[in-house]
């Protein structure tokens, strides 16, 4: 008899769309997720709810999401090989979001990483509640397609922590109700750090701000160029042994987009000029966004078959959504 092959394993990404997707994004994870994607099966999706948290335009809101759906297929995730959908278009989040709270102590969440962070800048009387129980509807968005595993970067790691004890309070309740997911912390993949600040990751949030942060997937190529010229660097006048951060962040994004070793990028550029090495990071980064640019300007140019592709996705993740909600539903009597 011939052999069935083994299921891949399920794969849940979200990105919000709450500011242009950055060089950062791309290195670090699209690129990944299009190579991947036949090795998994995946779930891309768009997490307009969680931006409401930032109180966004809404015509603006509209329009980023439609932004951040033609830069997944840009950057090589094919809607016939994956599902790209749009988390509000899906109500089970929502409706699982709410059981989930009333299983999450509130000291599981003011323990949050992020919160904590956001909480002691802003104060406690002008954050609202969405971002403290942000990571309970980060976690229903999650179990809700039975992930295997979900990739995130490390800063990540607690919210999927909570995801999964959220996961095992209620299967421990109510028998075997909810897949366990693991967290996939890729160690493939450049990890881009802010052009201004080589000490910080490459951020949206930050770029907000400060347009000199990050290199945007949709810049042009003279604003590419003289983003990666005003760079920080070092007060030596060339590259040498021991790197400064601001110059090893350059050489990682030549070596990621190249495909090389760092040390290998290093070698090619010891000994000569910040000027040199910046040129040259600035025109790998002009060639590979290119073809990016290109097929992204078809795609957000066809905005009725751009909303034909998602609404289609969510039709078929709606299925897997209300199969899982149904199931916690009957487990906690509401069914």
């Amino acid at each position: 008899m011939p052999q069935t092959a083994a299921p891949r394993p399920r794969v849940l990404s979200g990105i919000q769309p709450d500011f242009s997707l950055h060089l950062g994004n791309y290195l670090g994870a699209l690129r990944n997720w299009a190579r991947d994607q036949d090795r998994f099966e995946n779930f891309f999706c768009i997490v307009d709810l969680h931006a409401l948290t930032q109180h966004p335009d809404p015509e603006r809101l509209r329009s980023l999401t439609l932004e951040l759906a033609a830069m997944y297929m840009a950057c090589g995730l094919d809607p016939n090989r994956c599902e790209i959908f749009v988390q509000s278009h899906v109500p089970a989040h929502t409706q699982l979001c709410w059981i989930l709270e009333t299983l999450t102590p509130m000291g599981w969440l003011e323990r949050m990483t992020q919160f904590k962070a956001r909480s002691q800048a802003q104060g406690s009387e002008r954050i609202n509640t969405g971002v403290f129980a942000y990571p309970v509807l980060q976690a229903a968005d999650i179990l809700l397609y039975d992930a295997d595993v979900v990739p995130v970067g490390e800063d990540q790691r607690q919210h999927i922590e909570l995801c999964r004890d959220l996961a095992n309070r209620l299967n421990s309740q109510r028998g075997d109700v909810l897949k366990v997911p693991a967290a996939l912390i890729s160690q493939v993949g450049a990890r881009v750090m802010g052009l201004d600040t080589p000490d910080e990751k490459m951020s949206k949030s930050l770029a907000v701000d400060r347009p000199g942060h990050a290199v945007l997937l949709l810049d042009p190529p003279d604003v590419v160029r003289r983003k990666v010229a005003r760079a920080t660097t070092d007060t030596e006048p060339a590259v040498h042994k021991p790197l400064g951060a601001g110059v090893a962040n350059l050489l990682e994004i030549y070596a990621a987009l190249h495909e090389i070793s760092v040390d290998a990028a290093l070698e090619a550029f010891e000994g000569k000029s910040y000027s040199i090495l910046k040129g040259a990071v600035a025109d790998a980064i002009v060639d590979a966004l290119r073809p990016i640019q290109a097929r992204y300007a078809d795609l957000r140019g066809d905005e009725e078959g751009l909303r034909r592709v998602l609404a289609e996705s969510a039709a078929r993740v709606h299925l897997v959504a209300d199969a899982t909600l149904q199931r916690v539903q009957k487990a906690v009597g509401l069914r």
